[in-house]
């Protein structure tokens, strides 16, 4: 499975592929990184058919994660269109909601639990 992490934080790309060291070495998970939501478009933009599922931080410089989730839904909804899961700091229903009603397919708060995140990915493979 394809997934394009999009988080802000410089830390974010070492620790996923720390947490997924074992998935990625037995392809079982393929990772690509962007830091902002503007990033993540050129990514998607240059490789329409790769990305199976994109997991975004919400609250980032420039494009939130919000914006990035209406120009996926909106550009690249295409069969199958990209599963898209949230991530923010903040567990609240408003930012939940929102992220649903924009058309998450599901929504995650930090810290990550790395197993239940693994568990969810395996589950959509």
């Amino acid at each position: 499975m394809k997934i394009l992490v999009v988080d802000d934080e410089a830390d974010v790309k070492d620790l996923f592929q720390q947490r997924f060291r074992r998935e990625i070495r037995a392809g079982e998970f393929e990772m690509s990184f962007a830091n902002s939501g503007e990033e993540a478009l050129t990514y998607l933009a240059s490789r329409p058919s790769e990305v199976v599922l994109i997991l975004s931080d919400i609250n980032m410089p420039g494009m939130s994660g919000f914006e990035l989730l209406r120009h996926i839904r909106s550009d690249y909804n295409m069969p199958p269109p990209p599963v898209v899961m949230m991530i923010t700091a903040y567990g609240d229903d408003d930012s939940k909601q929102q992220a649903t009603q924009l058309g998450a397919n599901d929504f995650l708060t930090k810290p990550l639990d790395f197993s239940l995140l693994k568990e969810k990915l395996r589950s959509l493979a």
